[in-house]
C-alpha cells in the first residue's frame, strides 16, 4: 500500500527525516528509530555543547514547566530522564503546597500537593533529551541546515530539499531522500509552502490570539525568601484582570520572573519599565519580591503567543509519507506551560500508532493520532483564551454544549482555590495527567454543584497550611 508508513505490516522504512531538532523533533526521532534503518534530524541551528539557549528556540530564555503528563510520557520514551532532571538540580514544585497563587480574586489554600511540576530551564531539559536521543547510532543530525522544500508530488513525499545556512555555506539546495518526513520545525513552520510547491493542499489553520505578550528576567533571591517557606509566586490573569506574573526557581539557584499583559498592555523590556509593570498586578507581593532581589540578566520579551492548530486531521489532497508534529501541528499560548508536555505525549501517541498490530499505520491514521494527543491541551488553552478581552480568530466559534460546560467549569474554578476535591481533579486535567472526564466523577460533581465555596486566605499565604 502506497500510504503505509512503517512496520506493523512487515515493511520497514529505510530512511526517515525529522525537520527540527527541538524537544518534539528529538522525541519523534527516538520513536522512529525503532521503525527505520536510519533517522536524520535536520536542524537550522548548530546544537550547543550543553544547556545553553539557542536562536531556534526564541522562547528558551523564558519560564518553562514540565507538567506531570509530560513527565510520564518522557519516562515512557526515555526511562530515567525525570530522575536525571532532579539530579541536575531542576526544582520540583508541588501544587498547590509550594506556590503562593492568586486566581479570580482569591488566594489558593496551600493544601498538600496533588501534582508536581519541574521548573528547570528549557535549555537544561533539551540538552538532557538531546544527549539521550543522539546516543542512538540509528539517529544522525544535519546541523546548520534548513529545509526549503519537499521531494515528491501530491501523492507521495520522497524526501526534502535542504540548504546550508551561515556565511560561506553553499547556497544550492541538495536532495535528501527519505521514505518518511516529519515536520517538527515549530510554530513558524513553512510546510504550507512546501506542500503547495508539490501540488498538495495545505491544512486549514485554526487560530485564537489574545495578543498576550510577556517579558522575563533572571534574578538572584538575595533575601532567601524563595525556598524557605514557598518556592514561587503565580498571579494568573483572567478576563477582569489581564495582568499576570510568575516567579519560579530554576536549576542553578536563580529565579525566573515573567510578567504578561494583553494586546495594548504589553510588558516593557527595559529594567525600569519591567519593575513598574509589576506594580500593575492585583497584589504587590511579586513586585515587593522583585524589589528585594538582584537582577541577573537583561529583560527578554516574547510575543508569538497565538494558539494555532493545523487541521491535518481533516481530509485533503496531501501526500503520503508526510506528518506534522509538535508546534508545527498544534501550538499553544505558552502561558499555560503545555508545549514540552504535549511534545512528549505526541511522541508516545506516534509510537503507539506505529506499533498497533490491529491497524495499518497509514499517514492519515497516524496523523490523526498525533492530532488527538494535542486535543486536551488545545481545549484548555483555547477555552481559557476565548474568554479574554480582545481575543481574535476562528477558534472563538462556539460548539454545541459550550454554554452548559462553561457554566459547570465556572463553578469548578470558583472552588478550585479552596476545595481539595475540585482542586485535585482540576490540577490533574490542567497538568495533562488525567482526561477531562475526571471533572465529572461523582465526588467532583457533588463538590461542584452542592458544596459552598471554601474560605481561602485573605492575604498571600506565605506559609504552608498548618505551618
Amino acid at each position: 500500500m502506497e500510504d503505509q508508513l512503517t512496520a506493523g505490516t512487515g515493511v520497514r522504512t529505510r530512511h526517515a527525516v525529522v525537520v527540527g531538532g527541538s524537544v518534539a523533533g528529538l522525541l519523534v526521532a527516538r520513536v522512529l528509530a525503532d521503525h527505520a534503518e536510519q533517522v536524520t534530524v535536520v536542524e537550522r541551528d548548530r546544537f550547543p555543547d550543553g544547556a545553553e539557549p539557542r536562536p531556534g528556540v526564541p522562547q528558551g530564555r523564558h519560564i518553562h514547566v514540565l507538567l506531570e503528563g509530560g513527565q510520564r510520557a518522557l519516562e515512557e520514551l526515555l526511562p530515567g530522564l525525570v530522575g536525571e532532571l532532579g539530579e541536575q538540580g531542576a526544582p520540583r514544585v508541588g501544587m498547590p503546597e509550594d506556590l503562593v497563587q492568586w486566581q479570580n480574586g482569591r488566594w489558593f489554600r496551600r493544601l498538600p500537593a496533588t501534582s508536581h511540576l519541574f521548573t528547570g530551564s528549557r535549555p537544561q531539559l533539551e540538552a538532557l533529551v538531546r544527549r539521550r536521543v543522539l546516543a542512538d547510532p540509528r539517529i544522525r543530525t544535519v546541523e546548520g541546515t534548513e529545509v526549503v522544500g519537499l521531494l515528491g508530488d501530491s501523492r507521495r513525499v520522497r524526501g526534502v530539499l535542504v540548504r546550508e545556512r551561515g556565511a560561506g555555506a553553499a547556497k544550492e539546495a541538495r536532495r535528501l531522500e527519505a521514505d518518511l518526513v516529519v515536520d517538527a520545525s515549530g510554530r513558524g513552520t513553512r510546510a504550507a509552502d512546501w506542500l503547495a510547491a508539490v501540488g498538495a493542499e495545505a491544512p486549514h489553520e485554526e487560530t485564537l490570539d489574545t495578543g498576550l505578550a510577556y517579558a522575563t528576567r533572571v534574578y538572584k533571591d538575595t533575601g532567601g525568601r524563595i525556598g524557605r517557606d514557598h518556592l514561587g509566586y503565580y498571579i494568573m490573569p483572567n478576563p477582569r484582570q489581564v495582568y499576570g506574573g510568575v516567579a519560579l526557581p530554576v536549576e542553578d539557584g536563580r529565579v525566573l520572573v515573567t510578567l504578561s499583559g494583553l494586546r495594548g498592555s504589553e510588558p516593557p523590556t527595559d529594567e525600569a519599565g519591567f519593575e513598574e509593570f509589576a506594580g500593575r498586578l492585583p497584589h504587590p507581593v511579586l513586585r515587593d519580591w522583585i524589589a528585594g532581589a538582584e537582577p541577573d540578566s537583561p529583560v527578554h520579551g516574547f510575543r508569538q503567543t497565538a494558539n494555532i492548530r493545523r487541521r491535518y486531521d481533516r481530509p485533503g489532497r496531501r501526500p503520503a509519507g508526510f506528518l506534522a508534529a509538535g508546534d508545527a501541528l498544534c501550538s499553544f499560548n505558552p502561558v499555560y506551560g503545555q508545549g514540552m508536555a504535549v511534545a512528549a505525549i505526541g511522541a508516545v501517541a506516534l509510537r503507539r500508532a506505529l506499533s498497533d498490530p490491529r491497524r495499518t499505520p497509514t499517514t492519515f491514521r497516524v496523523q490523526r493520532a498525533l492530532f488527538d494527543a494535542s486535543r486536551q491541551a488545545w481545549d484548555i488553552s483555547s477555552g481559557s483564551d476565548k474568554k479574554m478581552p480582545g481575543a481574535r480568530g476562528d477558534g472563538l466559534r462556539s460548539k454545541p454544549g459550550d454554554k452548559v460546560a462553561g457554566w459547570y467549569l465556572e463553578r469548578a474554578l470558583a472552588r478550585y482555590t479552596g476545595d481539595p476535591v475540585v482542586g485535585a481533579a482540576l490540577r490533574s486535567v490542567l497538568t495533562l495527567s488525567a482526561p477531562l472526564g475526571v471533572l465529572f466523577a461523582p465526588k467532583v460533581v457533588r463538590a461542584v454543584l452542592f458544596t459552598p465555596q471554601a474560605a481561602t486566605p485573605l492575604e498571600p499565604p506565605l506559609l504552608r497550611e498548618g505551618g
